[in-house]
C-alpha cells in the first residue's frame, strides 16, 4: 500500500492559548474523516506571532499534542511554536507519529528577517518515515529558497510539508513557488497557511507533476486528501509526462556548485547588496 492521507487545518485564531480550541477542530476532523493518517496545522498557530509565549521543549503545548495524537491514532505535525533554547529563540515544529511520539523536530532554517527579528536559525534538515514513504518538512518563508527543498529531497523526502503563517500581498508568489518546487523535485507539495490578523489563507497542495490538488479561499478550510508515494516514485523514474527526469540530472552532473559556504556567499558579488534591514521611508534620509 502507497497510500497516505494528510489534511490540512486552515484555522483563524488570536494571540494566546489556543490548546482547546485546536484540539477540538483536530478532533471533529479525524471523527468526520476517520482514514486520515496524518493533520498539519499552520505555522504560529498555538499561541500566535508572539515570543513572549516561546517554552522550553517539551514544552505543554508539545505534551498537550503528543496525548492527542495518541487517542485519535493519527499523526500530527502542529504548526510550529517558538522554542526557547537558553539564550536563543527557535521556530520550530515537531512531528509526532499516531502513538504520541515525537519522532523529529525542525527549526526553521530560514526566519522571515528582517521583520522576524530575535530568531535564530535552525542548521538541520529534517525527514522522517511513514509507512508508506518519507516525508520533508521546513516552515513558511524556507519555501523561497530551493537549496532547502532540494536537500531534503536529496534525504529522500518524496512529500514537503511547510507550515505557514503569510498574511502580505506576496502570497500568491509562494502559491507560484509551490508549484515549482513539486515539478522541480517531483514530489508533493503541502503549504498550510494560517488566517486572521496574521495569515491570508490560499493554502496549496501541489502534485509532482506541478499540478494544484487543492487551493483553499480565504476562509476556515480543513481539506483531507489522499496521497499516492507510487506516483512520485513513478515521476521520478520516467519523468515529467515521459519528458524531463531532473533529480536524475542534478544526481548524474559533474559540477560542483560555488557559493556553498557562508563566507563564499558573503564574498560574491552579493555582498553589494547592503544590510539585511526593513527598508525605509522614501522620505527619509
Amino acid at each position: 500500500m502507497s497510500h497516505f492521507s494528510i489534511a490540512g487545518m486552515q484555522l483563524s485564531l488570536p494571540c494566546g492559548d489556543n490548546l482547546a480550541i485546536i484540539g477540538e477542530e483536530i478532533t471533529k476532523t479525524k471523527k468526520r474523516f476517520p482514514w486520515l493518517d496524518m493533520i498539519v496545522l499552520s505555522e504560529l498557530l498555538t499561541y500566535g506571532p508572539e515570543k513572549k509565549y516561546a517554552e522550553k521543549l517539551p514544552s505543554k503545548a508539545e505534551k498537550f499534542y503528543c496525548a492527542l495524537a495518541k487517542e485519535l491514532n493519527i499523526w500530527l505535525i502542529p504548526g510550529s511554536d517558538y522554542e526557547k533554547d537558553e539564550d536563543e529563540i527557535f521556530n520550530t515544529t515537531s512531528v509526532i507519529n499516531n502513538e504520541g511520539v515525537v519522532v523529529k523536530r525542525y527549526r526553521k532554517i530560514y526566519p522571515f528577517c528582517p521583520y522576524e527579528s530575535g530568531v535564530s536559525s535552525g542548521q538541520d534538515f529534517v525527514v522522517f518515515d511513514v509507512p508508506q514513504g518519507r516525508i520533508g518538512v521546513a516552515i513558511c518563508y524556507d519555501l523561497w529558497f530551493p537549496e532547502v527543498a532540494r536537500n531534503l529531497v536529496c534525504l529522500g523526502a518524496e512529500v514537503l510539508i511547510y507550515p505557514t503563517l503569510t498574511g502580505t500581498i506576496d502570497r500568491n508568489v509562494e502559491l507560484s513557488m509551490a508549484q515549482a518546487t513539486a515539478a522541480m523535485n517531483q514530489c508533493y507539495v503541502f503549504t498550510v497557511n494560517g488566517l486572521g490578523d496574521f495569515g491570508n489563507g490560499k493554502s496549496i497542495i501541489v502534485a509532482p507533476d506541478g499540478s494544484v490538488i487543492h487551493q483553499a479561499g480565504i476562509n476556515k478550510e480543513i481539506f483531507p486528501v489522499e496521497i499516492d508515494f507510487a506516483l512520485v516514485r513513478r515521476n521520478r523514474e520516467r519523468g515529467l509526462h515521459g519528458l524531463g527526469q531532473p533529480l536524475k540530472s542534478f544526481r548524474d552532473n559533474p559540477i560542483t556548485f560555488a557559493f556553498s559556504t557562508e563566507n563564499e556567499r558573503k564574498n560574491s558579488e552579493l555582498r553589494k547588496l547592503g544590510q539585511l534591514t526593513i527598508p525605509k521611508s522614501n522620505h527619509q534620509n
